[in-house]
This record gives C-alpha cells, structure tokens and sequence, in this order.
C-alpha cells in the first residue's frame, strides 16, 4: 500500500468522529466554494481593464471599484462564515471524541492501565486530540479550498491560452512527487514524537510523585540526567520534522519560477505572432501567480496534516482496539455473601513465580475471614479475584454459586466495599467522596463519616461536607483517609466487605474507635479481612495462614494457638511488639 491511500484512509477513519453537526459542513462547503471560484475574477477585471480601460475614453470607470468592492466584501463574508462553522464542527467533533475515550476509560480492559502510564493516557485524551483536531481541520480545509482555487485558476487559464497552460501543469506532478515523499517521512518521525513526549511526561509525573523519596535520596541530579536525555531526544526529533517540513517550500519555488519563465519566453514569442494583447497576457500571468499561492499552500499542508493525523490515531485507537472488560449477564440486587475458590492458581506472567497455587477457601455467608501472612503470600492476591481486578489463570472464583466471569461486572463489584491501605481520594467534595459513585444523602454522609469517627475533622472544614479535600486529599492525614475509606463503605452498605489492611495508619485509640465501626459494620455481612496487627483479627470466625501463595493454616484464633504452628510464631512476634509499642 503506498502513501497515499494510507493517508486517505487515515482521514476517512478522523472524519467519521467530526461528522456533525451536518448544517455547519453544509455550510463551510458552500461557502469555500464561493470563496474559491471567485479567485479568477481578479485576473479577469484586469483584461478589460488594461485593453480598454487606458485605451477608450468612454470606459465606465465606475465599473471596476464597485466590482472589486463587491467581490473582496463577498470573499470576506464567506471566508468569516467558513471558519465560524469549521470551528462549530470542529469543536463538536472533539468534544465527542473526548467523550468516546474517557468512557472507553472506564470499561477498559485493565491491562490498559499496566501498560500504559496515566501521563502517557492524559496527553493523549487532552492534548494530541486537540491538537491534532485542530491541526487536521485546518489542513483539510486548506487542501480543499486550494484545491477548488487551483482549479478555478486553471480552469481560467485554459480559457484563456491552452498552450500557455501545459507549461504550467507541468508543475503540478513534480509538487506531488514531493508531498508523497515528504507524508511518509513526517508521519514516522509524528509518531517517534509522540513516544518521547509520553517518555518526557513520565518523568515529571513520577518526580512529581516521588518527590520525598528523590530529595530524601538526593537523586534529583539523576532525575535531571534523566529528564534531558528525553528532552535532547525530543529536540532532535522536533528539528527533524521542521527540516522535513520547511524544504518543501523552496523546492515549489523554484519549480513555479520555472514554469513562470517558461510561460514569460513563450507568451513573448506568441505575442508576435498570435498578437497577444497586453490585457490578455497581464491576466494570464496574474492567474498563474496566483497559482503559487495555493499551490504553496498545498506542499505545506502535508506537515501539519500528518502530524494531526498521527495525533488523532492515539485517540482511535484507544477507542476502536482497546478491549473492554468481559463480563457475564447474571445480576443480583444484593448478594447472599457465598465465596468460593476451588484449584485456583493465580500466575502474572509466565516467567514468574505461582502468585497463588492451589488454593481451595469456602467462605460462608456472614461469615469473617481473616487472611494473614507475610508480604507477598497473595493475601491481596486472592482479594483482588474476589473484585476480578486479577484474572485466575486456572481454577474458579464464585459468588453465590456463580462464577465471578458469570457475573455483570457493574451487579458483580455492586456487592463489595472495599476499605484498602492505598485510599484513593478523588478531588471533589467530601460528601461526594463519602458517595463515591451515587448522589450523596446529606444526612447519610454524616452518619457515615460520624460512625467513621470523623466528626471532629468535618468540624474544621468551612464548607462541611461540602468542602472540596483537594489534589489527592492533600488536607487529610493517612489516618483521615482510612477513616473516609470506612465511611465510603458504610455508605455503601454493600454484602461483602473486604478489609485490607483498614487501620494499619491509625494510632492504637483511633484503631480501638474505628474496630468498634466496623464490628458493628460487619454484622450479617461476608468479611474478608487482610491484617497486619493480628491482635485486631482474634474474634474472626476464621484464621487463614498463608505463605508463597498457597494456604498453609486455617482455624479459628484459639485453635491456631494451640497448633502452634505458623500462626502461633507469628502471633508472639505480634504480642511483642505490641508490649514494646505501649512501653
């Protein structure tokens, strides 16, 4: 396939998202031509002008102002409405396809957020689509308004010397040769752009999320190594595409200034034959250069064409080859809180380690299950197969009877709340934080975030629970943020509650006052409780002990103890630290 139908197929693809509305097309469409097919009616007024006009007395002299007056007052009228309506499209086009991938975003298949970094999908949802919006619209208006001028001016100068005209058509192959070559070399150099930008945005987005640990380290020297090796590589890149870019320019010069002199030498030998007349051939070489602009204007447009085409194609193809999550079609308003793991083996990639092996767990409905073990056993593992944020690779994972692939993702992740060591809090107000994901009951919120014992940080705040908590909840502390997690999931009020390590950043009495929220919490509802301090999980139903991925213990509190096994070791080393804490 050449360049060339590539190119058109890459525009049929951007165009089927900037399709409406239809009026403003319409519109822009009549009003370029207009514009376009007007263009030789400048050289024309000159003939006359020039062959009677200096020559008869008698010629209206009235006649060419008001004609020029008319004609520039109607090009102008047509060139304002084409780009009122071009931006109207424009920008209804972009805000549909912003819409498209943001909501593809949030049914993504989650090996898109593995494989590409937030940076890297936020430059592209926000800036390379407008930009490259922008920068295909604009072109292809140019390609098509010169395109049409061109024509006309063509048109014009057959009608007026068809002999004349073959010197100049002879430009137009060598121009396209040019532009062919040129869009491929671009569109590869577009693309290794757009790579470098990410890899560039990357690292400030990971200094500015490091931060304490780079200065605590001092490795802001490396990190500045780092950032302008990207940077020279960009600059390299950049000077490559305005190379590429600004060469095609000169080369249509030149090759206009040879059609010119050819059409000069020849004009002049007809002259003395045919008796061209000064009008006839001052309009001839007025259309042709005017010819030079447009044809300017068309080597140009293949730059900024192709880079907003490859800026566009991110965009696509975030919508179109993106996978979305599969889920199944069985629902339930509220679940009876069943979990089953039978033979589940979890692997993240297949030159890795088993990140669960065999694992067989029935946990009952209302039932509380304590998952203890070492970092790295798979205790977040087996959680996260519960949410299917972890597919397994062997085995079944079931609620209710049903296997989680069975279940609607939306009814499935419906029936958990989550209360993680990692919150994550959304820059909004508190009460929407508290309702993440429904329209929050005032009243409800504050029982929740009184029961989450955050009654006294809500009293500081001057909008109450309408107060926004800023970037990434910069105002609470990691106490605060566990807290407003066990708030969000009390208000969630779902079946099955899953605990990750939900009070390892709380002081001993802030833990003695949130343990007692979540018992009361807990009630009639299936737990999965992640721990750290075993101390917090002796009253579960059961104790599961795990290490490497596989279960090694399970029992209640009492009957761990006296196996005295793994479970009994780790629960000494838990005693002591707790004697050494409160010494």
């Amino acid at each position: 396939m050449t360049s060339q139908p590539r190119i058109r197929h890459r525009l049929a693809r951007a165009f089927k998202h900037f399709t409406r509305p239809i009026s403003a097309w319409l519109l822009t469409a009549v009003c370029v031509i207009m514009v376009s097919v007007s263009e030789p009616l400048i050289p024309a007024l000159l003939k006359p002008l020039l062959d009677k006009g200096f020559a008869q007395s008698d010629f209206p002299v009235w006649q060419v102002p008001v004609a020029l007056i008319g004609l520039f007052g109607l090009r102008g009228l047509g060139v304002f409405l084409s780009q009122v309506a071009m931006a109207k499209a424009t920008n209804q086009g972009l805000f549909e396809l912003r819409m498209k991938m943001f909501s593809r975003l949030q049914d993504a298949d989650l090996s898109l957020f593995k494989s590409q970094s937030a940076s890297a999908l936020g430059n592209t949802l926000v800036f390379e689509v407008q930009n490259g919006a922008l920068l295909m619209v604009s072109s292809v208006m140019s390609l098509v308004r010169d395109s049409l001028t061109l024509l006309a001016l063509v048109g014009y100068l057959l009608y007026l010397n068809w002999q004349l005209s073959l010197i100049v058509a002879l430009l137009f192959p060598a121009v396209a040769l040019l532009m062919k070559a040129l869009s491929k070399r671009l569109y590869q150099i577009t693309r290794d752009t757009q790579t470098a930008t990410d890899e560039l945005a990357y690292v400030v987005e990971e200094t500015s999320l490091a931060y304490r640990e780079i200065r605590l380290h001092q490795a802001q020297p490396k990190q500045i190594q780092r950032f302008e090796g990207l940077a020279k590589h960009l600059q390299r890149l950049a000077m490559k595409t305005s190379i590429a870019s600004s060469g095609m320019t000169p080369m249509t010069q030149i090759f206009s200034a040879i059609a010119l002199s050819g059409v000069i030498s020849v004009a002049l030998l007809q002259s003395h034959v045919s008796g061209m007349t000064v009008g006839g051939f001052a309009a001839f070489v007025t259309a042709m250069l005017m010819l030079i602009a447009p044809v300017k204007h068309l080597s140009e447009v293949v730059g900024p064409l192709t880079r907003g085409l490859a800026a566009l194609e991110r965009g696509f193809e975030l919508i179109e080859n993106t996978p979305t999550e599969k889920g199944g079609l069985h629902q339930s308003h509220k679940a009876l809180g069943h979990i089953v793991l039978e033979n589940v083996f979890v692997k993240y990639k297949d030159d890795m380690p088993w990140a669960l092996s065999d694992i067989k767990l029935d946990i009952h409905p209302g039932e509380t299950v304590a998952l203890v073990g070492s970092s790295g056993s798979g205790k977040s593992t087996l959680a996260n197969l519960l949410l299917r944020f972890v597919e397994p690779t062997r085995g079944t994972v079931s609620l209710d009877g049903v296997p989680v692939q069975e279940w609607d993702l939306l009814s499935l992740r419906q029936q958990f709340a989550l209360v993680s060591q990692n919150v994550v809090v959304l820059n909004d107000t508190l009460a929407a934080n508290v309702a993440l994901g429904q329209t929050p009951n005032e009243q409800r919120v504050l029982d929740c975030l009184k029961a989450a014992h955050l009654s006294d940080y809500l009293a500081t705040l001057p909008n109450h629970i309408h107060s926004l908590v800023g970037h990434n909840a910069s105002s609470l502390s990691g106490g605060q943020r566990q807290r407003l997690a066990i708030a969000r999931a009390l208000y969630k009020d779902a079946p099955v509650l899953i605990l990750d390590e939900a009070t390892s950043a709380l002081d001993n009495e802030s833990e003695r006052l949130v343990q007692d929220a979540l018992q009361s919490l807990q009630q009639q509802r299936t737990t999965l409780v992640i721990a750290h301090r075993l101390t917090t999980i002796e009253k579960a139903d059961r104790i599961v002990v795990m290490a490497q991925g596989r279960i090694t213990e399970q029992g209640t509190h009492q009957q761990l103890l006296q196996a005295q096994g793994a479970y009994a070791a780790m629960f000494k080393i838990s005693q002591s630290s707790v004697l050494t804490e409160t010494q």
